[in-house]
């Protein structure tokens, strides 16, 4: 009743149903842009494409700028372009071959160039030296690494593993069950869908905003 008494005085205000309709789905879009983010957001791109120009020029001007390097090649990563990624994290390797941030982000971009051995190498070196390095989205690359191989039951121990480290992402047991509904295993895959809502509710308010939308996604499949 209120939308449609909103919309009224919109349409009264513009002299448009149309007009009153997009203004409606703009405040809808940021609303949810603010407090809930199940939409994409559209201005990301942007503000990718902008932050990632920033560090070429910058780079430009120092090229041995190693911090500018790694965050430039997890933007290009975002982009889904992990040979140019993959480039400037091997401009770092002698500094960063410790780091297993680092190995997890250069044995992604192999995996996602089909040098599938090489990537399970490095990331699995990772997760010897911390295994909870990036909240665990590792042993969801590997995962998914062998269920592409369809060694299915390596693809499930990696899971399991995971399951084990009771961490504190939405994101990543909102994945895992994704992965565990494409091995078949509905059962836990719903646990893994559960888990993201209880691990939601016990978040502190500042951490809720980021993780709101895989546990919202996590709700839905349950």
């Amino acid at each position: 009743m209120g939308k449609m008494f909103l919309f009224s005085i919109l349409w009264w205000l513009t002299g448009s149903p149309f007009a009153a309709l997009i203004i409606i789905l703009l405040v809808l879009y940021f609303l949810d842009l603010r407090f809930v983010r199940l939409l994409p957001d559209f201005t990301k791109p942007f503000r990718r494409w902008r932050r990632l120009s920033a560090l070429q020029n910058q780079l430009r001007l120092n090229p041995h700028d190693t911090p500018a390097k790694l965050e430039a090649a997890r933007l290009l990563m975002e982009k889904r372009q992990y040979s140019e990624a993959l480039t400037y994290l091997e401009e770092i390797s002698s500094l960063m071959q410790d780091s297993p941030e680092y190995l997890c982000d250069k044995g992604n971009c192999l995996l996602k160039m089909g040098r599938t051995e090489e990537g399970l190498q490095l990331i699995e070196q990772a997760l010897r030296a911390n295994p909870r390095v990036k909240y665990g989205e590792p042993y969801l690359l590997v995962g998914e690494a062998y269920a592409k191989q369809q060694q299915m039951e390596k693809a499930i121990a990696s899971l399991e593993e995971l399951a084990r480290m009771n961490m504190s992402s939405c994101e990543v047991y909102y994945k895992q069950g994704e992965l565990y509904n494409e091995l078949q295993q509905k059962e836990k895959a719903k646990r893994s869908y559960l888990e993201a809502v209880e691990v939601y509710r016990g978040l502190p308010s500042y951490k809720r905003r980021t993780e709101r939308r895989w546990a919202l996604l996590a709700w839905l499949k349950k």
